[in-house]
C-alpha cells in the first residue's frame, strides 16, 4: 500500500478542504521536547486518522479518534473503509503518515499478534449497556472462551444472552475486542463478523481446542471439587484421567463441584448451601 504522503477522502471538494485544513493542523500539533510521548495523548492532538496494519486475518483498515481506535474492519480499498466510517461516525478520516498514528499502528499490530501491547480503544459511541459488554469481552484472556451467558452475567444483565450476541455482531473494533472468544452457551462456536470459520480459526491459532468444547463446555475435577470453563488455565491442568465433563455449569454444581474462583463459571447464588 502506498504510504507516499496524506490522503483524503472528501466526495466533494468542501470536504476534501475540511480535511487537509485538518491535517495541517495535526501537523503544526506534532510534539516537540518529547520524543516518545504517551500514545493517549499523542492522540489528542489530531484529527481522525486511518491506517492499515497486518492481522491473523490479513490487512485490516484501522480509524482512530483522538480517545483511540474506534473502527477496525476490512475492506476493498481504504477510500471504502472512510467512507464506512464517516457513515457510523460523521467524520472524514485523513491517510496516518505522522509519527504519532505510526507507533500506534505499531502497537495494534504487536497487539494483534497477541502481544501484551495496550491500545486505547474509542467506545464514546456505545450505550452503557454494549460498553460494559464489550470492556468484559476485553478481559477474556487469549486462548480461551466464554459464553454469552457468562457475559451478560458479568455484565451486569444475567438475562441478557441475546442483547450479548447483538453487541458481539456490531462489535466496532473486533481482533481488539475479542469477541471471537465468545461461544455459544453450548460451548459450539457460533457466528462472526468475518464468518464463522475465520472465527474457529482465530480460536485454533489462540490453542483452543474447539471440537472439545461443543456439548461440555465445562470441566471439573474430583481431586479438588472443583469446575471451570474448559479453557480457564486452571482446567488445562488436569490431568485427563480425572477429568469430567459437564454440559452446563448447573449440572457440575448439581453433581457437587464448586465454581473456579478464576473463571467464575458460575454465579455464588448458585452453589449449594454447604459450598458457600
Amino acid at each position: 500500500m502506498n504510504h507516499e504522503g496524506p490522503r483524503r477522502f472528501g466526495e466533494r471538494a468542501g470536504e476534501e478542504r475540511v480535511a487537509r485544513l485538518l491535517g495541517e493542523a495535526a501537523s503544526r500539533l506534532e510534539p516537540r521536547g518529547d520524543p516518545d510521548p504517551p500514545i493517549e495523548r499523542a492522540l489528542s492532538r489530531g484529527a481522525d486518522r486511518l491506517f492499515s496494519c497486518e492481522s491473523p486475518l490479513g490487512e485490516v483498515y484501522v480509524g482512530v479518534s483522538a480517545r483511540g481506535v474506534r473502527l477496525l474492519g476490512r475492506a476493498a480499498s481504504p477510500e471504502e473503509f472512510a467512507r464506512r466510517y464517516r457513515k457510523r461516525f460523521g467524520r472524514l478520516l485523513s491517510w496516518g503518515t505522522d509519527e504519532r498514528t505510526r507507533r500506534l499502528a505499531e502497537r495494534m499490530a504487536a497487539a494483534l499478534a497477541g502481544g501484551k501491547a495496550e491500545v486505547p480503544a474509542d467506545l464514546s459511541e456505545t450505550t452503557p449497556f454494549q460498553r460494559r459488554v464489550l470492556e468484559v469481552v476485553r478481559s477474556i484472556p487469549r486462548g480461551e472462551v466464554r459464553p454469552y451467558a457468562w457475559v451478560a452475567r458479568e455484565a451486569g444483565s444475567p438475562k441478557a444472552s441475546r442483547a450479548v450476541g447483538t453487541v458481539m455482531a456490531n462489535n466496532p473494533v473486533p481482533l481488539l475486542i475479542p469477541c471471537h472468544r465468545v461461544v455459544r452457551n453450548d460451548g459450539t462456536t457460533g457466528g462472526y463478523a468475518f464468518g464463522p470459520q475465520e472465527k474457529v480459526g482465530l480460536l485454533e491459532r489462540e490453542g483452543v481446542p474447539v471440537g472439545e468444547l461443543a456439548g461440555t463446555p465445562y470441566l471439573a475435577t474430583p481431586t479438588t471439587g472443583i469446575f471451570c470453563h474448559a479453557t480457564c488455565r486452571n482446567a488445562r491442568r488436569i490431568r485427563p484421567e480425572n477429568r469430567r465433563r459437564f454440559r452446563s455449569a448447573g449440572a457440575a454444581v448439581e453433581a457437587g463441584y464448586r465454581p473456579c474462583k478464576v473463571c467464575r463459571p458460575a454465579p455464588q447464588g448458585s452453589l449449594p448451601e454447604a459450598a458457600r
